[in-house]
C-alpha cells in the first residue's frame, strides 16, 4: 500500500459561518476540531491515480467480461464469463476497500498540530503538537517525480513517529508543516 499513489480529491469550500465543508456538506474532523485561534495551513489530498487504481479494479474485469461475451467461442465462452466475473467482484471488493480509505481519511496541518485521522465507523486519530515534530522524511520513487506523489514520515520527540498514505505533493506538505511551525 504505502508504494501505491493515493489522492484524495475531495473539492473543499469554505461555508457561511467560514468553516471548511466537503463538498457533500458535511464539515472535515479538522474543522470540528480546531481551538481558538488555531487555523488550517494545509490539506494532504490523495493523488488521483489513488482513484485511477481503484476504477481499473472494476473496470479491467469488465472489458474482459465483455470481450468474453463477444469474442470468445462457444466452448470456451462460459468458462472465460465465470473467471471474469470472479475478477469483477474481486474488483468490485477492492474498489470499495480503497476508495473508502480515501473518502475517511484526512490529513492536515493546522497552525498548532499535525492531524490524521482515518475510520469510517470508527475513528482514530494521530495528531502532533507542531513543537514536538523533529523530521519530516519525504521518499518518492522516480514515478512518483514524474506524476507528483509521494510518501511521508513525521518523526517526532523520543520515538514516536507515523507514517501517512502517500499523498500529491509531498514537498508542498512538508513545506506546509515547515510554514505552520514558523507562524509560532
Amino acid at each position: 500500500n504505502s508504494g501505491s499513489p493515493v489522492c484524495v480529491e475531495t473539492e473543499w469550500f469554505t461555508s457561511r459561518n467560514g468553516a471548511e465543508e466537503s463538498a457533500s456538506g458535511q464539515m472535515s474532523y479538522i474543522n470540528r476540531s480546531l481551538g481558538d485561534g488555531e487555523r488550517i495551513v494545509a490539506i494532504g489530498r490523495f493523488h488521483w491515480l489513488y482513484s485511477a487504481k481503484a476504477w481499473l479494479a472494476v473496470i479491467l474485469p469488465l472489458l474482459l467480461l465483455i470481450a468474453a461475451y463477444i469474442y470468445a467461442d462457444e466452448s470456451s465462452r462460459r468458462a472465460l464469463e465465470i473467471g471474469a466475473l470472479v475478477l469483477l467482484a474481486i474488483g468490485i471488493i477492492v474498489f470499495f476497500r480503497l476508495m473508502i480509505r480515501m473518502w475517511t481519511t484526512e490529513i492536515g496541518i493546522t497552525s498548532h498540530r499535525f492531524v490524521k485521522k482515518t475510520g469510517l465507523i470508527s475513528l482514530h486519530t494521530n495528531e502532533f503538537a507542531l513543537t514536538n515534530i523533529e523530521g519530516v522524511k519525504v521518499t518518492q520513487s522516480f514515478l512518483g517525480r514524474i506524476f507528483g506523489y509521494g510518501h511521508l514520515r513525521i518523526e517526532g520527540t523520543g520515538d514516536d513517529a507515523f507514517d501517512i498514505p502517500t499523498i500529491a505533493d509531498p514537498v508542498g506538505f512538508r513545506r506546509g508543516i515547515e510554514t505552520a511551525k514558523g507562524m509560532k
